[in-house]
C-alpha cells in the first residue's frame, strides 16, 4: 500500500521521533506513514537561510520515495512546500499552513509559541501571504533553541507561560505551537491553558490523510480543456 511520508527537514532524530509519536494515533485511519530524517539539514531550523538550505535535499529525499501516496513537510515555516508541490502530483501538505487553517476552525483569534524571537518575523511573512493576520492574536517566543525543546524541564513551563500570555494579554482562544519539536508538549500545554491546542504535524498528517483517502491533489489533469 502507498505510504504517507513525512519529512522533518532537521537532522535530529529526537525531533523525528517525537513526530511519529505524536502522529501515532492517526495510523488508525488505514494509511501507512512513515517518518524520514533530512540528514543533510541541519540540527534545528531557526532562521530563514536555514530553512532555504534543506529544499534541494529535500526534495531529493522526497523523490527517492517511490511508494509516496503523500507528503508532509514537518518543519514550521514549511520550507519547499510549493517546489515539492511542482514535482509531484500527490498531496503535499506543510504543517505551518495546516495549522493556521486547522486553529481557524477551533477559535477566532489564533495565538504561536515560537522557540525564538528571529523566527518571528518568518511567521509573519507566511501569515501574510495566507490573508490572516486580522485572525493572529500574538506570535511570542520561547527564547529556546529546537535542541532545547527535548529538555522538557527547559520547555514546558516556558510554554505553558508563553501559552497564559497569549491567552490573557493578547486574546487568544486557540493555541498553535510554532516548532515540530514541541509536538510531546500538546497535551499537557491544552490541560494547563484550557485552550484548544493545535499540534502542527497532527494538523497536517490529518489533512493529508483526508486528502489521500478523497483523492485529492493540487495537480487534477483537465480533461475538458476549457
Amino acid at each position: 500500500m502507498s505510504t504517507l511520508i513525512v519529512i522533518n527537514p532537521n537532522a535530529s532524530t529526537t525531533v523525528t521521533d517525537g513526530i511519529d509519536a505524536a502522529i501515532d494515533p492517526l495510523r488508525s485511519f488505514g494509511i501507512p506513514i512513515r517518518c524520514l530524517t533530512l540528514t543533510e539539514g541541519p540540527p534545528g531550523i531557526e532562521t530563514q537561510r536555514q530553512a532555504d538550505l534543506t529544499i534541494a535535499p529535500m526534495l531529493a529525499l522526497a523523490a527517492a520515495q517511490q511508494d509516496a501516496a503523500g507528503y508532509v513537510i514537518a518543519c514550521f515555516g514549511d520550507p519547499g512546500l510549493h517546489a515539492l508541490r511542482d514535482q509531484t502530483s500527490v498531496p503535499v501538505v506543510g504543517i505551518q499552513e495546516a495549522s493556521v487553517m486547522t486553529a481557524l476552525t477551533l477559535g477566532q483569534r489564533f495565538g504561536v509559541i515560537a522557540i525564538l524571537p528571529a523566527s518571528i518575523p518568518r511567521h509573519l511573512r507566511a501569515f501574510a501571504a495566507m490573508g490572516v493576520l486580522d485572525r493572529l492574536a500574538g506570535d511570542r517566543a520561547l527564547g529556546l533553541g529546537v535542541a532545547d525543546l527535548a529538555d522538557e524541564g527547559k520547555s514546558l513551563d516556558a510554554m505553558i507561560a508563553t501559552g497564559k500570555r497569549l491567552r490573557d494579554e493578547d486574546g487568544a482562544n486557540v493555541l498553535i505551537m510554532g516548532c515540530a519539536g514541541m509536538a510531546l508538549y500538546r497535551a499537557p500545554l491544552q490541560e494547563a491553558t484550557g485552550l484548544p491546542v493545535v499540534e502542527p504535524t497532527q494538523a497536517a498528517v490529518s489533512m493529508a490523510v483526508g486528502q489521500i483517502r478523497l483523492n485529492l491533489s493540487h495537480n487534477v489533469q483537465r480533461t475538458d480543456h476549457a
